[in-house]
């Protein structure tokens, strides 16, 4: 009996997403899928240096000097003028919508005494050093609602412990409105306008 060796038929796999017309030939294919492999790697691969070259020292003074040409933009906050009354009405809207939220203690910190503004600087009397930590704790929240609702950036909140600060809780409709009234003259005029009630 002969020995005889028997070949297989060569079988390339094509990648699923290289399209070859159905027109091409093996060596036509084979040379398009090089220049595939040729135009990939060169996306891919930057130029490649050795940590200790000179050329590696020379390509990265090359990046510093090309990113000191790029300025980075300033970003300008707005800071629009305002005063205490407009301060306080925003004082006042926020403590009622973190009680309406629920957090009953930091509204009645809030509503504890009456901020005082000198400047951009708000200046809140708290009567003991807990409650000054209590406070400290959610103060960033009510500084970002101040300056977007002030339009002013430079708006910053100093806290000062006074023990001597009385509690001024509103429990009837009428301590409302007078405690309102205080922080806004003009709600007087809006309830005899209307003819409203309390």
């Amino acid at each position: 009996m002969q020995n005889t060796k028997v070949t297989e038929p060569k079988v390339e796999v094509i990648p699923s997403d290289v399209i070859v017309p159905a027109e091409t030939t093996n060596s036509q294919q084979r040379t398009s899928d090089n220049e595939l492999v040729k135009q990939t790697s060169n996306l891919t691969e930057g130029p490649k240096f050795s940590a200790l070259s000179l050329s590696s020292i020379r390509a990265k003074r090359e990046l510093l000097e090309s990113t000191k040409g790029i300025v980075k933009e300033e970003v300008h906050l707005p800071t629009e003028p305002f005063n205490e009354t407009d301060m306080l009405l925003q004082w006042s809207k926020y403590a009622q919508r973190l009680g309406d939220k629920g957090h009953k203690i930091m509204e009645s910190l809030l509503l504890i005494s009456d901020p005082k503004l000198e400047g951009t600087t708000i200046t809140h009397e708290l009567p003991n050093d807990s409650t000054k930590i209590e406070f400290e704790s959610e103060k960033l929240e009510l500084l970002g609602y101040l300056r977007g609702k002030l339009h002013n950036h430079d708006i910053t909140i100093d806290v000062v412990v006074n023990e001597k600060v009385e509690n001024k809780f509103a429990f009837t409709p009428l301590d409302k409105y007078n405690r309102l009234n205080e922080i806004n003259p003009n709600l007087e005029l809006l309830k005899r306008t209307f003819d409203l009630d309390i």
